[in-house]
């Protein structure tokens, strides 16, 4: 049964309206919608930075394509090997509701090899240092540090990357950068020879700044940590990151140990040289494991942190090591966590309810679907999500399943689940491949207030949008409406959606006929 018997997901996160029937009202505005004219410009190999830059004559290199497009434009890159021995440089800037877009081509998948490039920390593959931009879809890897750092851009959207064999850590944050979201992105293998101490999947450290966000990614095999958020030059900033998966860290890609300055923890949640500096982290649905330490380490960190529905499993110094006290005002919070065998160590200041080491709770291998955690390696879906595993859900008969109290994230059933997996009757993911060939476009793509969906459906009939979240949860059915089957301009209100990426699974007369991406801002 779900939860107050509505027919959806109890899905508080997705919708800024919390403990209510949840029933999205988005303001529907039939008109034709005025854009600002955007350029489509195309990369290749093959190209010249001499061509116009269209889909038959290409340009040859993105930073030219860079230097030549405007706020708005979208630039989409060619699945080609690019062989890099300078840093792609990004300095300009969008506004909100026009940003830049550099994109893989559709259907493609564009490998930036900077591996031609010296072990230097000027030798970065991209160093983005403007505001607004959405970048999707590209390999990164061989650079001579990070394959991207985010150096003082703001408001930008990193989805469905990948970082790897990089000679520091894959996706680093810094000089202010903020409010940046980085969503379905991995970082694997990266590694900072000759020392091997400061390779991360993920660094959101040092000088980084206020609001940055990652959902749905993953980090393994980094020499030092999973994600990083040691402080030197900021202080009280606040990181979110919400199902998240971090395993096997503080190892090189062939499973050696290179020794004890490779840190090896999952999520280091912050520390400081002086061990005073403040980092408020939020972990929601994070997994750690086999991680070479800890999967959840404080690391004289003094801010906030709160953990809801994490799992630990198999990490080998502990799973959780949250001890030392907090500065005047900052609270730890860990709600809902599950732990599969030693817990590790958890101060006595910690504000916690229903996790599995608490009340009468047994936690042992039944009541998981599997402990093998093979296919977390694995790729992603078609449309970039985590891979659906079976490793750490819960089994339907498990004393962990509605066993928890309610934190803000959806769950079905009379209370959560703990742990980071919440137990399912049914598949709520929406259909990406229909085997139409209808067009169905969406604009501006990143959108935060509004967005206008164009389409034609070539018959006539009642239309319906369904609008899902990236973690398949439902956020609600948009007012049907009667089409012709003529074009189609439809402009939809965002405002009640928080930040991350959505499908619009858009169907006539009930039949499914075509859908469309959208990260929301």
């Amino acid at each position: 049964m779900l939860r107050k018997k509505d027919s959806r997901i109890n899905i508080p996160e997705i919708m800024r309206t919390r403990r209510r029937i949840y029933t999205i009202v988005i303001v529907f505005i039939f008109s034709i919608y005025t854009v600002i004219n955007a350029e489509t410009y195309y990369v290749s190999i093959n190209g010249l930075d001499t061509n116009p830059g269209t889909i038959v004559s290409p340009f040859k290199s993105i930073s030219h394509a860079i230097d030549v497009s405007t706020a708005g434009d979208i630039i989409y890159v060619r699945g080609d090997q690019f062989l890099l021995s300078q840093p792609i440089l990004i300095s300009k800037s969008g506004t909100d509701g026009n940003p830049f877009n550099l994109l893989a081509y559709q259907g493609e998948r564009p490998v930036l090899d900077f591996s031609q490039q010296s072990t230097s920390s000027s030798n970065r593959g991209i160093i983005l240092s403007g505001d607004y931009w959405h970048i999707e879809g590209f390999d990164i890897t061989g650079a001579g540090d990070n394959g991207m750092k985010i150096e003082g851009g703001n408001y930008n959207i990193i989805e469905n990357c990948a970082f790897y064999r990089n000679r520091d850590s894959g996706l680093q944050l810094g000089d202010g950068a903020s409010f940046n979201q980085i969503i379905n992105c991995d970082s694997y293998y990266n590694a900072d020879p000759p020392d091997y101490g400061d390779a991360d999947g993920f660094a959101v450290k040092l000088d980084v700044g206020e609001g940055n966000s990652f959902t749905g990614c993953r980090a393994w095999l980094n020499c030092d940590d999973g994600w990083d958020g040691y402080l030197r030059g900021a202080d009280d900033i606040s990181t979110t990151l919400e199902n998240c998966w971090a395993f096997e860290n503080g190892y090189l890609e062939d499973g050696t140990d290179p020794g004890t300055q490779a840190n090896g923890n999952g999520f280091k949640m912050g520390g400081s040289d002086d061990k005073t500096l403040k980092h408020n982290m939020i972990l929601k649905n994070c997994l750690a494991f086999k991680n070479k330490v800890k999967g959840f380490d404080q690391n004289n960190n003094k801010g906030s942190m709160t953990l809801y529905n994490c799992t630990g499993h198999n990490n080998l110094s502990a799973n959780y090591k949250i001890s030392q006290t907090l500065a005047v005002g900052k609270v730890f919070m860990i709600k809902n966590c599950v732990a599969l065998g030693d817990v590790g160590d958890i101060g006595s200041f910690a504000i916690q309810a229903t996790n599995s080491w608490l009340g009468s709770f047994e936690v042992n291998d039944e009541d998981f679907v599997s402990i093998l955690d093979n296919n977390a390696y694995g790729p992603r879906s078609n449309d970039g999500n985590l891979p659906n595993i079976q490793y750490m859900k819960l089994v339907t008969g498990s004393d962990l399943v509605d066993a928890g109290v309610d934190v803000g994230l959806w769950y079905y059933g009379d209370a959560p689940d703990l742990g980071c997996f919440e137990l399912s009757p049914t598949a709520v993911f929406p259909v990406f491949n229909t085997g139409s060939e209808t067009e169905i476009i969406c604009y501006p793509n990143p959108a935060s207030k509004s967005a206008v969906l164009t389409f034609a459906t070539g018959t006539a009939g009642n239309v319906t949008f369904d609008i899902f979240h990236f973690t398949g949860a439902f956020a609600g059915t948009l007012s049907d409406f009667y089409t012709s089957g003529n074009e189609e301009k439809v402009e939809i209100g965002l405002e009640q959606l928080i930040p991350g990426s959505y499908v619009i699974r858009i169907k006539l007369d009930n039949r499914i006929f075509g859908t469309a991406k959208l990260t929301v801002m």
